[in-house]
């Protein structure tokens, strides 16, 4: 969970808080400031006590559900973020690494868990940040992933897309690893099919076998996997990935959140905005990346729960040492590493505590 600290300057666009709360992480519109973050959260509140200048970005799988179950603390919490009137004091973003599901879809699954209606705008899946790769958005995209992949690339602004089925039909020999799937006599090759120009991963595929090899036979043909191959290409086709997180806590004993995803995203989207007040965020702009619109949140706090994999009475962390450090990173190869980022700023046994703890630092009523 992650809460944002916001300016007194966005206080009067309450129909606005999730809207700037997504911009906060660079997705679209003004933003807020200061937030706190559970596992992942953040958010804004109105109330006739004053104006926020708070709220949450709350983490989904562990913080408030396990698999299709909602976590009891989560329906408490949400007591005392809703009024009588259905609507949310403070305002809430959700935000989580699945990417098999629709915006508006997860808004309903997510409405009819928690009692009250939540607007897609305050959804923000593992691949809503692609909305800002505009320079991709008019090219002929292998797209990878499960679910209504096609229809969750156009709604991030991809144009043309081929799915992986549609790869594998094309050149059926390509898919070699499935031996029931082996074409039994040799078919035509196609030299008719559009060059890829991208691959985009929208999360983790069903099959994946036959989507890690016809997406390595695109990058080594430079997307004309029906040529032969003289030399790998390098620098390959561009790869969108927009996950790198494969371990959740859902109805299953086994846990899996990856550290390097929740608590150390939070941590570092803080220093992020520590660097970008004082003007050390990077902005490029002529090198193809997107150019950041100035920010207006201040912090953001990260609040780690204990209905999720963290298990408080697991052995102590040892502190970082130079063999730590020298471990293999699990992280985002654009992540530069630091321990201490992998730390909240606060433990709490669940999100209804996590809650009252923010509400009491900011001096709100219960």
């Amino acid at each position: 969970m992650a809460v944002l600290r916001s300016l007194a300057a966005v206080r009067a666009a309450p129909g606005l808080w999730w809207r700037a709360a997504r911009a906060s992480l660079g997705l679209q519109g003004r933003c807020l400031g200061r937030g706190y973050s559970v596992d992942a959260a953040q958010g804004f509140s109105s109330s006739v006590q004053s104006p926020p200048t708070f709220g949450f970005l709350l983490d989904i799988d562990g913080v408030l559900v396990r698999g299709h179950r909602v976590i009891p603390a989560a329906l408490e919490a949400f007591r005392r973020l809703v009024n009588a009137h259905g609507q949310l004091r403070v305002p809430v973003v959700f935000v989580t690494n699945a990417g098999n599901i629709l915006q508006h879809s997860k808004a309903q699954e997510l409405s009819a868990l928690l009692g009250f209606k939540v607007e897609p705008d305050q959804v923000i899946l593992s691949h809503s940040p692609m909305k800002l790769f505009s320079q991709y958005h008019n090219k002929r995209m292998l797209v990878s992933g499960q679910g209504p992949v096609v229809e969750n690339a156009r709604v991030l602004g991809f144009e043309n897309v081929v799915t992986v089925d549609e790869l594998r039909m094309a050149f059926p020999v390509l898919d070699m690893v499935d031996l029931q799937r082996r074409p039994k006599t040799t078919p035509l090759l196609r030299n008719d099919f559009p060059a890829i120009e991208g691959v985009l991963l929208l999360g983790e595929p069903v099959r994946w076998e036959t989507s890690l090899q016809l997406i390595m036979d695109v990058l080594l043909s430079n997307g004309n996997p029906g040529t032969g191959l003289a030399t790998a290409p390098y620098p390959h086709l561009p790869v969108l990935a927009s996950n790198m997180d494969l371990l959740w806590m859902a109805e299953a004993k086994m846990p899996s959140d990856n550290p390097m995803s929740d608590v150390y995203g939070a941590n570092l989207f803080h220093k992020y905005l520590q660097m970008a007040k004082h003007g050390g965020a990077e902005e490029r702009g002529a090198s193809g990346l997107w150019k950041q619109r100035p920010s207006a949140t201040q912090s953001c706090a990260s609040i780690l729960v204990c209905t999720g994999v963290y298990n408080p009475k697991g052995p102590e962390p040892t502190r970082p040492t130079q063999e730590a450090e020298a471990a293999p990173f699990h992280g985002h190869r654009d992540f530069s590493f630091s321990p201490g980022l992998m730390e909240a700023s606060h433990i709490v046994n669940d999100v209804n505590e996590a809650v009252q703890l923010v509400f009491h630092k900011e001096g709100w009523a219960l």
